[in-house]
């Protein structure tokens, strides 16, 4: 009997333990899924600007100190590779982030059924105005942009010094003036990265679309059928543009990546490169005492149209509206631009022309980019970034396009012809 009851007793005990073991698995598995586990809720968070990824992991380990019980995942996708495929791809698979990235207008509408409504957090009220539209429909606000950033042809002001170029190109002639006394001294004058089809089919082939007289009314004009780009006077001109720094650019434009296009620059072996203010981060690492600046890309010999800057929202913070952990990313996205930590970052470490009026930029911390980026904003000297109004898909085939022209594959007019027809067949899926 007693060894019937020991029996009896080991079984029940067996029997309670693997109960216990079940329901604790069980927990743990519905925590995972939730976005915790072991008490910990972990905000996964897919990002685009690969200049800032070093000093998001330094951001990462400041936070979770302040906030016990949570953990930052940060991945960082972008540079040479394709951030929107590589995020389709997060959510076609399940493995959808918390937080992502979006860059507004058609971008918004990709991704519309995905992002949460931002309209009622704290810091809506600061959000510049040129930085509302690209992210608001019906009404309400679905991001937090990121930052302001221009564009246009960071130059070498010691190169140009060498050169004998003593006021800075405003047309078209100019720069091509600038150009030539640039080779004459041995220099070369563009280093451009032309493997990357962002570089050409987003920031290049925006130019023409910002000089049009109505740029809105234009990409409505090629999405209703009535607006040609064979023809189009500011398309003309700007082939003048696109053929200059192939003419005075290096010699691998087509196997030229980002990296390789900054490091070229940034080691003095060319007097321009055309990009932003994001590359003061990667230019400091290889040069901290490079001399340069930002200056305008002329389509023609109108000084007065001419002298602009690209100057926009790259992208945007969003928060997954089915996260089992949105209200921690919201929480995340307040502290960001609230707490004194998070705006140090943002304009010290990030060296981000802030979005927010509650930000005040930092001038010796932005570096000489994002001070004449700021000088062109201040004088109303912008022009607009229309790409983000290109049909999904527009980046990669314009930009392979552009790279045939590049090749020699096609003339001007097939050129045009060719984004025209690609514009038409994205625009209709």
């Amino acid at each position: 009997m007693k060894k019937y009851s020991k029996l009896l007793l080991v079984m029940v005990l067996a029997f309670s333990t693997l109960l216990a073991a079940c329901g604790g698995n069980k927990e743990e598995n519905q925590g995972a899924e939730g976005g915790t586990e072991g008490g910990t809720k972990t905000i996964k968070i897919f990002q685009f600007k690969v200049e800032i990824a070093e000093a998001l992991n330094k951001l990462k380990a400041e936070y979770e100190k302040e906030h016990p019980g949570i953990k930052l995942d940060i991945q960082t996708v972008g540079g040479g590779s394709d951030y929107g495929a590589a995020l389709k791809a997060k959510f076609a698979s399940g493995d959808e982030p918390d937080i992502f990235n979006v860059g507004g207008y058609r971008d918004l509408e990709t991704w519309f059924e995905n992002v949460e409504d931002l309209s009622d957090q704290p810091w809506v009220k600061d959000v510049v105005d040129v930085a509302k539209e690209p992210m608001t429909k019906d009404g309400k606000l679905y991001g937090q942009p990121m930052t302001i950033e221009g564009y246009g042809f960071i130059y070498n002001k010691d190169l140009f010094e060498k050169a004998g170029i003593t006021e800075l190109p405003k047309t078209i002639t100019e720069l091509e003036e600038a150009a030539k006394k640039l080779q004459a001294a041995g220099i070369t004058p563009f280093a451009n990265g032309y493997q990357e089809t962002w570089i050409l089919a987003n920031h290049l082939l925006n130019i023409p679309f910002a000089h049009q007289p109505d740029p809105n009314a234009f990409v409505k004009g090629l999405n209703e059928g009535t607006e040609k780009l064979v023809g189009n006077a500011k398309f003309d001109e700007w082939m003048r543009l696109f053929d200059l720094t192939i003419q005075y650019g290096q010699k691998n434009p087509l196997t030229t990546d980002y990296n390789t296009e900054i490091t070229t620059f940034a080691s003095g072996e060319a007097a321009m490169t055309q990009n932003g203010n994001w590359t003061q981060v990667q230019i400091d690492g290889i040069n901290p005492d490079l001399n340069i600046g930002l200056l305008p890309m002329p389509i023609n010999d109108n000084a007065e149209e001419n002298d602009k800057l690209p100057i926009g929202v790259p992208n945007n913070w969003v928060v997954n509206n089915k996260s089992k952990v949105k209200d921690e990313a919201k929480e995340f996205l307040n502290w960001l631009v609230t707490s004194e930590t998070g705006k140090r970052y943002i304009t010290e470490e990030f060296k981000f022309i802030p979005a927010l009026t509650s930000i005040e930029a930092n001038s010796e911390t932005l570096g000489d980019l994002g001070n004449d980026v700021m000088k062109y904003s201040q004088e109303n000297k912008a022009l607009s970034w229309e790409f983000n109004k290109f049909p999904d898909g527009g980046m990669n085939e314009f930009g392979s396009q552009m790279q045939g022209y590049v090749a020699g594959n096609v003339d001007k007019n097939q050129l045009f012809e060719g984004i025209q027809k690609s514009w038409e067949s994205l625009k209709a899926k």
